[in-house]
């Protein structure tokens, strides 16, 4: 498994049997790929403050791929108002590397941004709300909310409150 760790509050601390030991923070992508095989642990390194974040898991496009570990911060001014791309199966050096045909973008908006992000044909869109309320293609989605998007041209997505979303563009 691709196994993809964003946290929203607070921190997660990850050890692992290759030797990886961090701590993700708001705003930082975790990839790591169970491969082969990994034993690994996450936890809250904190007694006192919550945490809370979202963990995706998707098949990676080929068996046998060796366990590894990617991680990278991506800054609140990379994804205020926009749709920062943060993991993607060819690695531009500015994103995690995902062993799929899966493109993953964040963002954070204020109240009446819009964004709007072209599919291609023959894509389809996961999209997940994390905080907030948006409008997307005029249906109202709530914090916690998630969407299936296929056969559309485009997603226009509008914040009726803060928010923060995480895109899926699946081929």
């Amino acid at each position: 498994m691709e196994i993809i760790s964003y946290v929203l509050e607070g921190a997660l601390e990850h050890k692992d049997s290759l030797g990886n030991g961090t701590v993700i923070r708001p705003g930082d992508v975790q990839r790591m790929s169970a491969g082969t095989g990994i034993l690994h642990s996450e936890f809250n390194p904190s007694k006192v403050d919550p945490v809370h974040f979202l963990q995706m898991w998707i098949i990676p496009d080929r068996a046998g791929l060796p366990p590894s570990y990617e991680q990278k911060a991506f800054p609140i001014e990379e994804r205020r108002g926009r749709l920062r791309l943060v993991a993607g199966p060819d690695n531009r050096g500015s994103t995690i590397t995902v062993h799929q045909d899966a493109r993953l973008f964040v963002a954070n908006l204020e109240v009446s941004e819009r964004v709007v992000h072209e599919i291609e044909r023959g894509r389809g869109i996961w999209l997940q709300l994390a905080r907030g309320i948006v409008t997307v293609n005029g249906t109202e989605m709530r914090e916690g909310d998630g969407a299936a998007v296929e056969d559309e041209p485009a997603l226009a997505i509008e914040a009726d409150t803060g928010a923060e979303l995480l895109l899926f563009d699946l081929g």
